[in-house]
C-alpha cells in the first residue's frame, strides 16, 4: 500500500525514533509498504518517520545511482546491491574528510542543496529477521545510509545547511508545508489550510 510521505514542517520529522522491538506488530507488512512508497516517489532511501512513524527504520536502494559513469567498478558494484532495511541501527564510526553532494529529500520536494558529510561509515544494526549485522560503507551509498539515518535522528538535509543557504530556501520551505507545491507522488502537508 502506497503510503501519504509526510512533507516539511511535521513535527515528526525533527524527533528522535524509538528503537523497534522484536514483537512490533506487522513489521514486515509496514516495510512492504515502504518499499511500495519509496519506488512510487522515485526516491532511494525511506525513513520510517517520513510516514509519520517514529521508530528507527529505514530503507534503501541505491542502484538507480550504479548508472552512473563517473563512479569505478567497484562503487558501481556496491550501490548495485544496495538494497535492505535498516532496524535499529546505530552508526558506530564516521571517517575521513567531508565531502560535498548534492542531496534532495522525498519530504522536502524540489528542494537540492550540496551536504558534507564524511566518506566513510561503519554502521550496526538488524535485518528483518533480527539478526545483528555490522557493515562499512564508502561514497554515496555511505550517504543514502547518513542521509537516512539522519531521519530517524530527527535531523533533516536542511539543517547541515549554512544560516545564509536556510535563508535563501526558507519561503520554499514554508510553501512545502502548507502543500503549495505540485508533486506526483501522495504528501501529507503539516501546514495546509483544511478544506470543508
Amino acid at each position: 500500500m502506497i503510503l501519504p510521505i509526510v512533507a516539511y514542517g511535521d513535527p515528526v520529522l525533527k524527533k528522535k525514533a524509538k528503537d523497534i522491538p522484536e514483537d512490533f506488530p506487522k513489521l514486515q507488512e509496514l516495510i512492504d509498504n515502504m518499499w511500495e512508497t519509496m519506488y512510487n516517489a522515485h526516491g532511494v532511501g525511506l525513513a520510517a518517520p517520513q510516514i509519520g512513524r517514529s521508530i528507527r527504520l529505514f530503507l534503501v536502494d541505491a542502484s538507480p545511482f550504479a548508472e552512473d559513469e563517473d563512479l569505478t567498478d567497484e562503487e558501481r558494484k556496491q550501490l548495485k546491491s544496495l538494497k535492505k532495511a535498516f532496524i535499529n541501527p546505530q552508526i558506530i564510526e564516521e571517517k575521513g574528510d567531508e565531502w560535498a553532494f548534492n542531496e534532495g529529500c522525498l519530504s522536502i520536494p524540489d528542494v537540492r542543496e550540496d551536504v558534507f558529510r564524511k566518506p566513510e561509515i561503519t554502521i550496526e544494526y538488524v535485518d528483518e529477521d533480527f539478526n545483528k549485522k555490522t557493515e562499512t560503507y564508502d561514497g554515496l551509498a555511505a550517504r543514502v545510509i547518513q542521509h537516512e539515518y539522519d531521519h530517524i535522528e530527527g535531523i533533516l538535509f536542511t539543517d547541515k545547511l549554512s544560516t545564509l543557504k536556510k535563508r535563501l530556501i526558507k519561503s520554499k520551505l514554508q510553501k512545502i508545508a502548507k502543500g503549495e507545491i505540485r508533486i506526483d507522488y501522495r504528501m501529507r502537508f503539516p501546514k495546509a489550510k483544511k478544506t470543508r
